[in-house]
């Protein structure tokens, strides 16, 4: 086996311990058993007998060292896993580029923003709007797009990540509410967006700063929960304009290697619009926020400052 081949498969190992251990017994009709269990979740030949594969194979398969799985197998898994949607697409996709069914996505390093994507910018103004990288680097923005994420341009350009944001600047992470449910979606989309290249040197700088740096990132990060968010609704508790409620919807921008538009909007007459229309005004900007954070040898990466938890990330 191959070095890259056996990387794919490693990570299609990942994918399934992380979700076997989300499984209780209780789940899928299995006694709980007495005593206390040392492994969360299934035993590996609990889900190797539901899925009707010898704990052997299964073993090899999560262990990277089995990278063909039968779409048959795979199905199965799925099924005893309990998957759903999103994360039921992961498994197959993860499946086939272990096995070398499907190319690896081709991860853009160029964050040039088109000039025609540009003046879609300006021209859903006063909705705020802005274009991120596949793994949520924001590479553009109109006036009240970037007003709606105060501190975040404080940072140098090519740290100004949402996921990041959102887990370590003090202004980031009492932003959005709850800050529970929103920064589990946002880690869900990373891993979602980020399942078929994990290598990506872009993505790997990224959690593992997050890693080091948040103990809330590196619990989500390692469920391994996947959820590709095309839109919805999210709560804001803006140290400008006050609170508001905005829905938004993710565009995706064609051959630009993941590129996607954000925009938000409200209900016309409504509280929520009022808020929002405020960022226009260039008195709408930040409260005052930390320094430039220091560049640090290999890398610059923003300095964490402690504090409440309540945020997300579109």
């Amino acid at each position: 086996m191959t070095a890259a081949a056996e990387a794919r498969g490693t990570e299609l190992g990942r994918y399934l311990k992380a979700r076997r251990a989300q499984v209780r017994p209780e789940d899928v009709g299995l006694p709980a058993g007495a005593g206390l269990r040392r492994t969360p979740g299934l035993r590996r030949e609990e889900l190797a007998a539901l899925a009707g594969v010898s704990v052997d194979y299964y073993i090899r398969l999560e262990r990277g060292r089995e990278t063909n799985p039968s779409p048959a197998v795979v199905d199965a898994l799925g099924r005893s896993l309990r998957l759903r949607g999103d994360g039921y697409e992961r498994l197959h996709e993860l499946a086939e580029l272990a096995s070398g069914r499907s190319a690896e996505l081709s991860a853009s390093s160029d964050h040039t923003v088109r000039d025609s994507v540009l003046r879609m910018l300006e021209s859903v103004r006063p909705l705020p709007a802005y274009v991120v990288s596949r793994y949520n680097r924001v590479l553009a923005a109109n006036p009240p797009g970037r007003r709606l994420m105060p501190g975040l341009w404080d940072w140098p350009e090519d740290q100004r990540n949402l996921t990041r944001y959102v887990f370590l600047h003090p202004v980031g992470r009492t932003l959005y509410e709850p800050w529970e449910d929103t920064v589990a979606l946002s880690v869900a989309h990373l891993r979602a967006v980020g399942g078929a290249d994990p290598d990506s040197p872009e993505l790997t700088v990224l959690v593992g700063e997050l890693m080091l740096k948040s103990p809330q990132f590196a619990r989500l990060w390692e469920r391994y929960d996947v959820c590709e968010r095309g839109g919805g609704q999210k709560s804001f508790r803006h140290p400008k304009v006050g609170p508001m409620t905005l829905t938004y919807e993710v565009m995706r921008l064609a051959r630009t290697g993941g590129q996607r538009m954000v925009v938000y909007q409200a209900a016309p007459g409504t509280p929520d619009e009022t808020a929002m229309l405020r960022l226009e005004s260039p008195d709408a900007g930040p409260e005052q926020t930390p320094p430039e954070p220091p560049r640090q040898a290999g890398g610059s990466h923003p300095t964490h400052t402690p504090s409440p938890a309540d945020a997300s990330v579109g």
